[in-house]
């Protein structure tokens, strides 16, 4: 009797079309213009506290920056270059993390009147953009998900 063989998972019709939308999705200049961007806005906040000159001030705050930032750049950067058709949903989380860079100060480092307002302004700004580029990137997934 002869055995019967089945292809694997990686050439079921649903896959093959789930990585052909994917891979049409990154290769648009305006996706790769958004994870460029996105991966320079998770960069800052890991950098902020020595660039705004808050790292001995509010060393809390700097060491929360710095892993925001950081887990903001893998999940924009390094998680949609490598394999996007399984890590777009993690702009999803991007964008908690760029409201939690928003409201950081406070909950860190106590009230405001202890923060310079350069510290305040930069988490606000840096927050608010990484924000809008995870949810634009997000945004994009699922345009390009309904046109297929």
């Amino acid at each position: 009797m002869a055995e019967r063989t089945f292809p694997g998972i990686e050439q079921h019709p649903d896959i093959v079309a789930l990585r052909v939308s994917s891979e049409r999705a990154t290769t648009t200049v305006t996706a790769q213009i958004m994870e460029g961007l996105a991966l320079l806005t998770g960069l800052y906040p890991a950098a902020s506290a020595w660039i705004v000159g808050f790292h001995t001030t509010l060393p809390t705050l700097a060491v929360t920056n710095l892993i925001a930032g950081l887990a903001y750049a893998f999940f924009m950067g390094a998680g949609f270059g490598s394999a996007y058709e399984r890590t777009h949903a993690m702009c999803w989380a991007a964008a908690g993390i760029g409201v939690w860079t928003v409201i950081a100060p406070f909950v860190v480092s106590g009230t405001r009147s202890s923060h310079p307002a350069a510290v305040i302004v930069s988490n606000v700004v840096i927050g608010g953009l990484a924000i809008v580029f995870a949810a634009g990137t997000g945004l994009l997934a699922l345009r390009i998900k309904r046109r297929s």
